[in-house]
């Protein structure tokens, strides 16, 4: 009787245990590297937003839903980036908050597009990667056109009218220094220069010597904070008096580790979306976050929660995993993020994106009004 009893609460056991899935979300971020603070923050954003949807206990097409991150690290490189983007295909994850770049995030789209797996950026800006027409890929931040459009505009308006641009010839700093060059002589300015660096590189000198001859007002730097923090060490110690302006990828809270007593009030920066204070949960998002981390937020991490968010929101509309069953509800998607309503248009770029411009004033990024 003993032994029946056991045999069936173990059976029990089995059945209950059955209809619980593990679904595995994709992340990819630098997690190395230069811009390895930068990943780190993406990867938080998205484990975050798991872990607490895992805490609320789902059920999706009749199963218990545990949510497992699978984090890689493409290093910010392009090659590796398509290396990873398979590995996270062949691991049968259902959807991937990723890339972290442009450069990164572009070629990877093709591999998870021919896996017919989701793809949502919290970070890549450039427009190419939603103008390729793959259904599957999306992104929750506002892309170049409009970023560029706002940088060149206020560069000219309120910094002067001429600007000195370098970018680092990654797909991101090139798009973003391509679009400011454009609003800029649209707006009435002068492009004094556009120099080149690598986004490896450490020496900006030989540029920034060639950008001293023509004494712009404005010296506008398309890539990340690796090489515009030291950058600006080089422009003080060049003696150089231009305003210092940057995208998206130099306003974190590392740009004032990175370029130490260099960076002043004449540094400002751009980034998509409205400052964490103004965001709908920015407050309670950033409490929930320094919590679990014990690390401050550098710039996307607010993104990345809302670009796992969207996925699992995706699911739950359509009561099911499956890219293929869910991707039509993405597409349709409507929720309150942490960064404001989320909902995608036809493309598969975030409606309604804002940029916010942000001035560099006692050791961090102040939103300009």
């Amino acid at each position: 009787m003993k032994k029946s009893l056991i045999a069936l609460a173990l059976l029990g056991f089995g059945v209950a245990n059955a209809q619980e899935q593990v679904v595995k979300i994709g992340q990819v971020s630098p997690l190395t590297g230069g811009q390895s603070h930068l990943g780190k923050d993406n990867e938080n954003g998205a484990r975050l937003a798991l872990e607490e949807y895992n805490a609320k206990g789902l059920t999706i097409g009749g199963k218990k839903v545990k949510f497992e991150i699978m984090s890689e690290d493409d290093q910010a490189d392009p090659k590796t980036a398509t290396t990873v983007a398979q590995r996270i295909v062949d691991a049968g994850v259902k959807g991937v908050v990723g890339h972290l770049n442009s450069g990164t995030s572009i070629p990877a789209s093709r591999i998870y597009h021919q896996a017919g797996l989701v793809q949502i950026s919290p970070s890549a800006t450039n427009p190419t990667l939603t103008n390729q027409g793959y259904p599957g890929v999306f992104r929750v931040m506002a892309n170049d056109v409009h970023q560029g459009k706002v940088l060149g505009e206020f560069a000219v308006a309120k910094l002067g009218k001429k600007v000195a641009i370098i970018d680092d010839r990654t797909a991101y700093g090139q798009g973003l220094a391509d679009q400011v060059d454009k609003a800029v002589k649209a707006s009435g300015g002068t492009v004094t220069n556009r120099e080149f660096t690598t986004d490896k590189a450490v020496d900006f000198k030989a540029q920034l010597t060639k950008i001293k001859a023509q004494n712009p007002d404005v010296i506008m730097y398309g890539g990340m904070d690796t090489q515009a923090g030291p950058m600006l060490k080089q422009i003080k110690e060049l003696g150089i008096n231009a305003k210092f302006l940057a995208g998206d990828g130099g306003c974190s809270s590392e740009m004032f580790k990175l370029a130490g007593d260099a960076i002043g009030a004449n540094a400002y920066c751009s980034n998509p979306g409205v400052p964490l204070a103004s965001m709908p949960g920015g407050k309670t998002f950033n409490e929930r976050f320094k919590k679990r981390f014990n690390v401050d937020i550098q710039v996307y991490a607010p993104y990345a929660y809302d670009a796992a968010s969207a996925i699992v929101e995706a699911m739950k509309a359509a009561n099911s995993v499956e890219p293929a069953k869910y991707l039509p509800a993405l597409k349709k998607v409507s929720f309150d993020g942490v960064t404001g309503k989320v909902s995608f248009d036809d493309k598969g770029d975030i409606k309604g994106g804002a940029i916010t411009l942000y001035q560099a004033t006692g050791g961090k990024w102040e939103p300009m009004k």
